[in-house]
This record gives structure tokens, C-alpha cells and sequence, in this order.
């Protein structure tokens, strides 16, 4: 038994030991580690290496315990071991390692009573790699989940007390949409007035609030807008078919788990009791429901620990509230706040410029990222005459990194819209760069992977309505449009499922022509459901994809088209073998469909592909690269014209620029164009307010005078050369010629080159020209080249990386 001083030895002693595992970490995020009671906020900063706190946090937690954040003395500790920890602080020694941590010790932490939530699949796989290379295989138990993945395990067990089957499938965006234009067309409603996405916004909406569809109607009507009162009978017509479909969507998963939480105490007190820690990454992108769910189940012991960063909060336009980060010191009295501000990532003049850019914000809590970094290259900003040119210019920089042995990989194109990426694909081809992009047809909205997935559900849930639908003539059975219209309004008056009529069509006169039809496809779907309980799942999906007959239509056709199809249907088979080597619970035909439906397409970015990635700013949260381009910088586009006279709008879209900004590591360049064509028409852009707001000492400019500079109507002259003008925001260009910087040193012009020739390319190495097509003012040229085969290239600007010989 320790007297009052000595306790207070062996706690300073008990904690300096316990940091003394830990001394990888800088002082602010040691804290963090080591905080491990009541309520905590991490600012973390962009690079400030949030995830490494997080993974020592936990494992500090399920090594420890309290141990490092509470006062309390063990009764058994004596003077001896008092003597032992201050001597081990002072001369550590491995043989010493196992008392000190017993010594250390406070009520540590169950793997499975720590939850941590994170927003991608793939930050919740990285979080459970490294902490079971930390802590081996006892970190599998720890629930690092999505909130939509934590939420479907929750239900799973108890969904049933809300009047859904355990076997309830996930609608995804594109089955919501389905059903909302079902619901408007069976409505006559006008679908440009109610097209699904923007119902679904609505509903979405709605739901964030905890508004049922009968609560959000009672609330239209009294407002008395016509059109709104019709949103929320599509609402209350979609909430009645999905629930006959025993179906949610990803709004439903967490709402859902909310209601169930709310209004069952034994569940709650389960969840509350279970998770002794609770652990919430990108607090700041957090919805109402979000925030409802996470501070239900943190609840019980209070232990809550939010790690985000207000000036990266950037998906207000799902919902997401910033709010909830800047008001968690009044919402948890007694909340403690640490600064991650070292960055990790990026170069000094990147950090800077960003830190200047995020300052013109006045809602955020305010702090500034520094590194121990070189203060590395200044930004590049580029000022094209077109999106042509502006394309060019990146495919120029590329190559030229390329050829100074950087790999592909290391460059990332970041735009504020989908519909820039056109011109950049154009250029990238042909300059023969490699690239990916992130947002693109994702592997399981290709329709055959689709159909695939819709007979697993259908097998699954047979109460699946959207997917039967999809899949009982497909491929043709002689069901025809008519027959399943006709069934499902009989389901729709009855009040049956799809399902329940087609598997007894003999029961209404108006299918006793498909009956036999019907019933032949009823019973391949119940010997199917009986496989799926008897077969290990790889098997029962090669017996399902043959059985249903789906292989061998497209073997027929054999086209090239339908042979890639048939591709994409066995491909299915990796994402079950996967799916069964990482399965946290044990495996089954319900688990795999919960986790593609949940899967987005970051997940399946691979950042060992080489090739150059492309996405949107939105997209890249959370990733770094070497290089980034930051295209189209421009007033209208980024900031959007929306946010123009709008602050808060106007804010998010400088947390965007931020955002992007640091994603860069080492070099980062920003372009706009003076004239512009986008969505089929052409405009003259002022150059981003954004862009004036960075230091001036920072940047390098080069480029063209824009096009809106001009007097009104005046075409641009052409100029022979450099020009220096300063536009609005104080942004100033520099003197560069038009050509691209990769194009320094003599080559021979297009014309010199022909069939035959030996050419050396900058990036591809040496090669012989075999094909030359003109084009227009240009020609396709076809090299085959020593090291990486053959490449089409447009002729103009491959000779500006080419010579002969």
C-alpha cells in the first residue's frame, strides 16, 4: 500500500513508461495516444498522420487500458514496484519489459468493446493491417468498420424488432432510382420536375432529420407546397415498397439503427455496455443521423474520441454538418481538444500556400500546419488559352517527370466536375500516358455484374421485388413485358410480393398462359435457394451461373463485347474469395451482398497500379500523391457559380481547394484556361479568386493573357512574345512561351518523320515507326516501340518528345 505521495510517483512514473512505447509520435500526438477517458477532439490536420495516432491510440488501449489517463493506484502496487518503474524509465531493458507492463496495467480494453468508424472500406482495412502488425491477431476483433458496415451488423441481429427480415437486402443509388421513377411514372408525374435523383435528395434529407414518410407528409401539407406535398407522398409510396421488398437503402441502414437503438433499450444498453470506446475518423464529415448514432453508442461509458478537421469538411451537399465538429466541446462539457498540426506530406511552400488560402474562412476553429520539410519547388500556375491547350500542358508535365524516372503513379489530376476530364483523356491518348479514373462505371454497376448480383439477392431474399423483376426473363425464358407487368399488379393489389405470385401463377387467370414458363423459372430459383445452403459459396455461384443459363447466352453471341462480359461475370468469383478471406463473421451469401453493396469506388483505387489517376477533388480526400494538378481554377467553375454570393457555399468551396491543395507532396501545379467549352458551350473565365489568395512569392506564373481581358468581342491576336498581366484577386502571370515546358531541347518537327524511321522518345525509349495516317493538320503515327510494344500517338505532340535515331 502506497502513501499519497508515492501514488502520485508511481502515476507520473506509469505513464512516462507507457509513453516510452510510443516514441515514434511527436509530443501533440503522444498526447492523443495517450488520452484515453471521457470525451476527446483531434484536430488533425491534412498529412498531420491521424491514422498513425489513431492505430497507437487503440493499441495503447487494448495494452493498457486507462492506465496512462487515470490517478487510480492498484491496491497490491507496492513500494518495490514503485522503485522497479521509476528505474525502468530511467534504464530501460528488454528483460524488464514484462513486469513493467504488468505494472502498467489499468483495466485494459477488450478489442471488441473498441469501435472505430471511418468512411471508406479501405481506411477501416489499412486501420486493421497495421494494427494487427502491431498487435497480432487479436486486432481482427476490434470493430473497425464504415458507419454503413457497423450499422448492417447491428441490424442483422435485431432488425427484426422493426419489422424487416434478417435477410433484408441493400438497395444501391441506382436501385433507389429505379424505384422512384417507378413510383413517378405510376403517379403521372412529370419526370424532369421529379427525376429521381433530385426526389432522393429530398427523402434524403428527410430522413437526416429522423422524418418518416407519414411525418414528412403531415409537415408538407401544412406548409401547403404543392410540390413538396407530392415528394413526400413519392416518400411514403417508397418507404411502403421497400419495406415489401424487406429492402433498405444507405439512408435506411443508419436511420434504421437509430430508430432501433432509440427505441429499444435492451439493444441500446447491449451496444452501450458492449463498446467501452468508441472511436469516430472525419468527424467533420458527419450528418445528423451520423452524429445521433455515435453519441447513442459512446453513451454508456462516455469514452468518445473524434478525430477530423474542420477546414476539410467538403460534403455539406450530402448532408454533412460542420457543425458537429465546432460545437463538440458543447455538446461533451468537459471535452479535452489537442492540435495535430506537423505535417507529414507536403513541402513547405505547399503548406504554406494552403494555409493561406483556408485562412480567408471565418467558420473554423483555426490552426496552422507546419513542417520539418525542405521548402521544395514553388507552385505552378498555368494560364492556357483553351481546355485543349490547359490538357496538353498537363500530358507535357507528366511526360516530362515521366522522363526524369518518376513513375505514373506519382501523378494525380484533380478537377472540381466530372465533365472536365474529356479533354485530359483525349490528351493522355494521345500521348500514350497511362491513367486511371477514379469514378468511372465501377465493376459491380456493369449490367452483367449486376444481373449477377440481382439473382444472388433474389436467391437471398426472394422478397426482392426490383430484383426479381430484373432478372426472371433475363436471359430470355419467354416471360414477356406484359406477363410481369401483369404479375406485379397483381402483387401491388394484393399485397403480395413479386415472388408470391410467380411462383403460383396457376392462382390468377390472367398468367395461366405463362404458367408453365413461370413455374419453370420458380423452380430453378428454389433449388437454387436450397444450393445456396449446401454448397460453400465459390461453388454455388459457378452452379448458379450455369444453371440460370446467363453463361451460355453469352457464350453464344461470342462477341467480343459479350465475351468481356462473360469476363466480368466469372470476376465475380475474386470479390467472393475475397470477401471470404477477410470475412470478419462467419461467411455467407447474405454477408457478401452487404459488403459489395456497401463498397465504393475508392475502395478499388490500387495504388500500386501505375498509371496516372484522375478523379475529383471530392474523390481524393485522403489521398496523397507526389504530383498534382489542380485544373480548370477559374470564377464559375472552382468556386462553382452556385457559391458565388453565397458564404457559406463559398466557404465549403475554399475547404475544397484546401483539400486539394494537400494532397500534393512535392510538386504542386494549378491551371485555368481564358476561354473554356463545357457542356456545349464556350465561356471566358476570370482565373479563380482562390488563386489571388495565395502568396505571390510562392508561386511561379506562366502561361497566356486570357481571352476575358480583352476589349468585348475582340478575338485574341497571336503573339509571338511572353505578355505580364495582373488580373482580378491580384493574380499575376509570368512570362513563359506557349509551348510546354517538357518540350525544352531540339526535336525534329512532325513533318521530318516518317515510316521507317528509328525514333528515341523521352518516356518510351527507342522505337521504329510502322503506320503514319494523316489526320486534319496532324497524323496518327503507330511506334513500336523496344520495351513497351506498340503505341498510337497524335504526330505533333509526340515529336515534341521525339528525334531520330
Amino acid at each position: 500500500m502506497l502513501h499519497q505521495e508515492e501514488e502520485l510517483r508511481f502515476c507520473k512514473a506509469r505513464r512516462a513508461a507507457i509513453q516510452m512505447d510510443f516514441g515514434n509520435l511527436n509530443p501533440e500526438q503522444q498526447k492523443a495516444a495517450l488520452a484515453t477517458e471521457g470525451p476527446l477532439l483531434l484536430l488533425a490536420g491534412a498529412g498531420s498522420g491521424k491514422t498513425t495516432v489513431l492505430i497507437h491510440r487503440i493499441a495503447n488501449l487494448i495494452k493498457y487500458g486507462r492506465g496512462a489517463d487515470s490517478d487510480e493506484v492498484p491496491a497490491w502496487v507496492t513500494g518495490e514496484d514503485l522503485a522497479f518503474l521509476e528505474d525502468y524509465v530511467a534504464n530501460p531493458a528488454p528483460e524488464k519489459k514484462e513486469r513493467q507492463e504488468k505494472l502498467c496495467r489499468l483495466e485494459p480494453a477488450a478489442p471488441w468493446s473498441i469501435l472505430a468508424i471511418t468512411f471508406t472500406n479501405k481506411a477501416a482495412g489499412e486501420l486493421k493491417d497495421r494494427l494487427e502488425r502491431m498487435l497480432g491477431p487479436e486486432a481482427n476483433d476490434v470493430w473497425a468498420s464504415t458507419f454503413h458496415s457497423a450499422c448492417v451488423r447491428i441490424l442483422r441481429r435485431d432488425i427484426d424488432r422493426l419489422g424487416f427480415e434478417r435477410s433484408f437486402t441493400i438497395y444501391d443509388t441506382a436501385d433507389s432510382e429505379r424505384v422512384v421513377k417507378d413510383i413517378v411514372k405510376a403517379f403521372n408525374l412529370d419526370e424532369k420536375t421529379f427525376s429521381a435523383r433530385t426526389v432522393l435528395g429530398y427523402l434524403s434529407r428527410a430522413k437526416d432529420a429522423m422524418l418518416s414518410g407519414t411525418d414528412y407528409l403531415e409537415q408538407c401539407e401544412k406548409g401547403g407546397d404543392f410540390r413538396l406535398i407530392k415528394m413526400a407522398k413519392i416518400y411514403v409510396e417508397y418507404e411502403r415498397r421497400l419495406k415489401e421488398a424487406n429492402a433498405l437503402d444507405f439512408d435506411d441502414i443508419i436511420l434504421d439503427t437509430v430508430r432501433l437503438l432509440r427505441e429499444y433499450e435492451e439493444v441500446r444498453t447491449y451496444y452501450q455496455r458492449k463498446f467501452r470506446y468508441v472511436l469516430i475518423d472525419e468527424y467533420q464529415d458527419t450528418n445528423n443521423l451520423q452524429y445521433l448514432l455515435a453519441s447513442t453508442l459512446a453513451g454508456g461509458y462516455e469514452n468518445i474520441c473524434v478525430v477530423g478537421d474542420d477546414d476539410q469538411s467538403i460534403y455539406r451537399f450530402r448532408g454533412a454538418t460542420i457543425e458537429n465538429i465546432l460545437s463538440f466541446e458543447q455538446q461533451y462539457k468537459g471535452a479535452r481538444v489537442i492540435r495535430l498540426e506537423q505535417n507529414y506530406r507536403s513541402t513547405k511552400n505547399i503548406l504554406e500556400a494552403s494555409n493561406a488560402v483556408i485562412k480567408n474562412n471565418e467558420g473554423r476553429k483555426g490552426k496552422e500546419l507546419w513542417t520539418e520539410h525542405d521548402q521544395g519547388e514553388k507552385l505552378q500556375c498555368y494560364t492556357a488559352s483553351n481546355e485543349h491547350e490547359e490538357a496538353q500542358y498537363v500530358a507535357a508535365q507528366i511526360l516530362a517527370g515521366y522522363s526524369a524516372h518518376r513513375a505514373w503513379k506519382d501523378h494525380a489530376v484533380l478537377y472540381r466536375m466530372n465533365a472536365q476530364s474529356n479533354q485530359l483523356e483525349q490528351a493522355f491518348k494521345r500521348n500514350g500516358i497511362p491513367y486511371r479514373i477514379i469514378g468511372g462505371i465501377r465493376f459491380f454497376d456493369r449490367a452483367e455484374v449486376k444481373d449477377m448480383v440481382a439473382y444472388l439477392s433474389a436467391v437471398n431474399n426472394p422478397g426482392d421485388d426490383l430484383r426479381l423483376a430484373r432478372i426472371i426473363n433475363n436471359p430470355p425464358r419467354g416471360i414477356g413485358t406484359t406477363t410481369i407487368e401483369r404479375a406485379q399488379h397483381i402483387a401491388h393489389t394484393q399485397g403480395l410480393s413479386l415472388w408470391e405470385v410467380v411462383s403460383r401463377p396457376r392462382q390468377w387467370e390472367e398468367l395461366s398462359k405463362a404458367a408453365p414458363k413461370l413455374g419453370q423459372f420458380a423452380e430453378m430459383m428454389d433449388e437454387l435457394r436450397k444450393l445456396s445452403q449446401e454448397m460453400p459459396l465459390p461453388d454455388f455461384y459457378e452452379e448458379l451461373v450455369q444453371r440460370t443459363g446467363y453463361a451460355a447466352m453469352l457464350e453464344q453471341k461470342n462477341t467480343v463485347e459479350d465475351r468481356t462480359r462473360l469476363e466480368n461475370v466469372h470476376e465475380v468469383l475474386s470479390s467472393i474469395q475475397s470477401y471470404l478471406d477477410n470475412a470478419v463473421e462467419e461467411p455467407s451469401l447474405a454477408g457478401f451482398l452487404d459488403e459489395i453493396a456497401l463498397y465504393t469506388d475508392l475502395d478499388s483505387h490500387d495504388p500500386n497500379e501505375d498509371c496516372v489517376v484522375m478523379m475529383t477533388m471530392h474523390s481524393a480526400k485522403g489521398l496523397e500523391f507526389p504530383v498534382v494538378f489542380v485544373v480548370g481554377v477559374e470564377e464559375g467553375i472552382f468556386p462553382g457559380i452556385r457559391a458565388i454570393g453565397e458564404p457559406e457555399e463559398m466557404e465549403e468551396e475554399r475547404r475544397l481547394c484546401y483539400v486539394a491543395m494537400t494532397r500534393a507532396k512535392e510538386k504542386l501545379y494549378m491551371t485555368c484556361a481564358s476561354q473554356r467549352m463545357l457542356f456545349g458551350r464556350t465561356n471566358s473565365n476570370r482565373p479563380s479568386r482562390f488563386l489571388g489568395e495565395i502568396p505571390p512569392e510562392l508561386v511561379e506564373k506562366s502561361g497566356r493573357l486570357p481571352y476575358g481581358e480583352r476589349g468585348e468581342g475582340e478575338r485574341p491576336a497571336r503573339r509571338t512574345a511572353p505578355v505580364r498581366r495582373t488580373f482580378d484577386h491580384g493574380y499575376s502571370m509570368g512570362t513563359a512561351s506557349a509551348a510546354p515546358a517538357a518540350a525544352a531541347g531540339q526535336r525534329a518537327p512532325a513533318g521530318d518523320f516518317k515510316v521507317g524511321d528509328t525514333v528515341q522518345h523521352k518516356a518510351f525509349g527507342g522505337g521504329l515507326i510502322t503506320k503514319l495516317t494523316p489526320m486534319g493538320g496532324d497524323a496518327l503515327v503507330e511506334i513500336a516501340f523496344d520495351k513497351v510494344g506498340t503505341k498510337k500517338l497524335m504526330l505533333k505532340s509526340a515529336a515534341q518528345y521525339m528525334k531520330k535515331g
